[in-house]
């Protein structure tokens, strides 16, 4: 009797490989769905935990001086100033003023005390080109130890910097545009043209794109913002040698990490690169591990380098193009020792398969110049934004109409000093009479005046500055500056008054700004990832409880990180936490809208709203009344500006501002839903007709 096999004894190789393949498939779809959460993860967490640790609250540590006199003279001076901080400063001692100037314009000490001989005075000597930030951490040294001495202090500025530059922070933006441009192609290149990847095909290209943006970044920053004067020739060399040895480094990491190597160069040129640079603040006021890494990464190089042709002479340049160089040539040699041991180990491996096969919102395009180009396009438009924006909102800073109140005995009074004032300050402040201290006071409270000048009277002998340090610090120093010149003009002494002072953990006021760039990064990096490693999570109806479910997740992290894990808030967390939550939802979905429209494009106009202009338009790194007058009406409309004023007012002024924040955050969510609502509608619309006429008429079933 014939036996009938089951079907279940023995599966058919078809169904084998039809089960396999769908295995696959759905482990390709988990490592999608872990991408998604776990990329922006891990860049915002490094980048908001490597900000704080390094810049919340810098303080000197073991900054190298000079002391420069008599030998004995020398030694108890240098003993004195190590004894009162011993892990401060790095004391050295020279023979001679010389000697220790050029010390000094050399860049091997921060500052230098010269101690005269015949008397108690002594002379500090100091590097504004070296460091706008050091000058003053420096003449905090040394000046209370000469005071304790008894003698007079004179402070000389050996290399001030430019008026067109009077912030040194072209060198600071010029480094990081070439950063940029550096790091970034190379993973985008990777995932979308692997193919141009081959090494004999991508060095020459590489040479290429770095001589592109060399002439970009002068462009800029010379002759179109006037940051930069001269020195044509040096600055596009080294421009040129910066972004080649990045890319060479990235090229190797692309080889060893695929396209997770974006997350290592980040952590390398940015994360650990912008601190351990020295150009926004001395790396001897971070931990020391900064000092270190201020030795051989590119961020540093490439920065110092550019100082030193701007601002030196060139000056100490060699050493500088020496770690670029090296960096480069290493990475070339690396990148062909694992190509070659990749052949070895498979050598019938093709290209790598293509993950992101467009950079828009629309298919791939069939011609490969069209997609060069728009691969091209990307950074290019991104490195032109940041480099243009940023140094061109804070390279000349300067109070321009910054409001100040003046406070008199009588209003009338009060009126004539504005008037009087106003002829000798010319624009720079938008002086208002008010009718008592009180009300001046509630001004500065509620940030409505950075200052108020309250002039003397019979009760009060002395004139009285009311500040407000949490309001930002930058502008605090702005009329310091000015209204100890125009007390000194009055011949009355200035007394100032402090309303918020900053906390011990947020010296530097920089807290709100980076607990704000998490909540931003967080909310449109979800997005642009999740776009391309996991497009079916983009569908209205399962993106919104994933980004109600991420912005909660996001928010907690962020408080953890600044403050059980960095320390540099206490508390606070409820508050913090709900408005983190709206701040990540509501950027989420305004980058869902650009994303509809333009792909992984929608990375420049996103990038560009949310930082580009909102750094500067938040005043958290520079007063908003000391930029470009566009930036004070961007502060009252961004995403960034009211992150930044939200965790200003929860920090320092009771949260009273929150509201108006909140209620920004909730004006760019609802817009931005019902765009995407409108977005969806209309293409559902426009595909109904194309389904209708492929789809067969029932007599077309019948005839069948």
């Amino acid at each position: 009797m014939p036996t009938t096999a089951s079907p279940d004894a023995e599966s058919p190789p078809e169904g084998n490989a039809v089960a396999e393949a769908a295995a696959r498939a759905r482990k390709e779809q988990i490592g999608r769905y872990v991408a998604m959460i776990l990329l922006p993860f891990l860049m915002v967490g490094m980048m908001i935990t490597g900000y704080l640790v390094a810049m919340h609250a810098p303080a000197p540590n073991n900054m190298p001086v000079a002391v420069a006199g008599q030998t004995q003279q020398a030694e108890q001076f240098a003993a004195a100033l190590e004894a009162s901080d011993p892990s401060a400063v790095d004391v050295r001692i020279v023979a001679t003023d010389e000697e220790a100037r050029q010390l000094l314009l050399d860049r091997e000490v921060s500052g230098v005390v010269s101690l005269h001989a015949t008397d108690p005075n002594a002379t500090v000597y100091t590097a504004s080109a070296a460091g706008a930030a050091q000058v003053s951490t420096v003449t905090g040294l040394l000046a209370p130890q000469v005071l304790a001495q008894g003698g007079d202090l004179t402070v000389e500025d050996l290399a001030p910097l430019p008026a067109h530059d009077p912030a040194g922070l072209a060198a600071m933006f010029m480094a990081t545009a070439l950063m940029l441009a550096g790091y970034m192609p190379l993973s985008i290149t990777l995932s979308n043209s692997p193919e141009l990847l081959r090494f004999r095909r991508v060095v020459p290209l590489l040479a290429g794109w770095s001589a592109l943006i060399a002439a970009l970044v002068w462009l800029v920053a010379g002759p179109i913002l006037g940051a930069v004067e001269g020195h044509t020739a040096a600055i596009l060399g080294i421009s040129w040698l910066a972004v080649f040895a990045v890319g060479s480094v990235q090229l190797l990491l692309t080889r060893i990490f695929g396209p997770l190597a974006v997350l290592v160069g980040m952590l390398f040129v940015m994360v650990l690169g912008v601190p351990a640079s020295n150009m926004g603040m001395s790396v001897f006021t971070m931990p020391s591990i900064y000092a270190t890494l201020h030795s051989f990464l590119p961020t540093a190089a490439a920065g110092e380098a550019l100082r030193s042709v701007l601002y030196f002479g060139g000056d100490g340049l060699g050493s500088h193009l020496l770690v670029l160089a090296l960096g480069a040539a290493i990475a070339l040699l690396a990148t062909l020792g694992v190509d070659a041991l990749k052949r070895r180990r498979n050598p019938e491996a093709g290209t790598p398969e293509i993950s992101m096969a467009s950079l828009t919102a629309r298919p791939r395009p069939a011609s490969n110049k069209v997609r060069y180009a728009t691969l091209a396009f990307f950074p290019f438009a991104m490195v032109t934004l940041m480099l243009s924006v940023m140094l061109g909102s804070m390279y000349q800073p300067a109070p321009r109409d910054m409001p100040v109140s003046v406070v008199a005995a009588t209003t009338e009074q009060a009126e004539q000093a504005v008037a009087g004032l106003e002829q000798n300050l010319g624009g720079l402040f938008d002086l208002q009479a008010v009718g008592s201290v009180d009300e001046a006071r509630s001004l500065v409270q509620d940030r409505t005046v950075t200052a108020a000048y309250v002039l003397p009277s019979a009760e009060s002998p002395t004139a009285t500055l009311i500040t407000s340090q949490a309001a930002g610090t930058s502008q605090q120093q702005a009329v310091q500056s000015v209204f100890k010149q125009v007390s000194a003009g009055q011949h009355v002494q200035l007394t100032t008054e402090d309303l918020a002072p900053l906390a011990d953990s947020d010296s530097s006021g920089t807290v709100s700004m980076y607990l704000a760039m998490g909540w931003i990064m967080s909310g449109f990096m979800i997005i642009v990832v999740g776009s391309s490693a996991a497009p079916a999570v983009m569908k209205l109806r399962t993106l919104v409880p994933v980004l109600a479910g991420w912005s909660v997740f996001m928010s907690a992290v962020i408080w953890l990180i600044a403050g059980p894990l960095v320390g540099t808030i206490d508390g606070h967390f409820w508050q913090l936490f709900g408005t983190g939550i709206i701040a990540i939802f509501s950027t989420a979905l305004f980058t869902t809208v650009l994303v509809r429209l333009l792909g992984l494009l929608a990375v420049i106009p996103a990038v560009g709203v949310l930082m580009f202009l909102g750094i500067p338009a938040s005043g958290a790194a520079m007063s908003i009344y000391m930029e470009p007058g566009i930036f004070r009406v961007l502060h009252d409309v961004l995403p960034m500006p009211a992150a930044v004023e939200s965790v200003r007012s929860i920090l320092y002024f009771g949260a009273d501002t929150v509201g108006s924040q909140l209620m920004t955050f909730g004006i760019w969510g609802a817009i931005s839903l019902l765009c995407v609502l409108l977005i969806d509608k209309a293409r559902a619309d426009k595909a109904r007709p194309a389904e209708a006429t492929e789809r067969p008429s029932d007599s077309e079933f019948a005839t069948a």
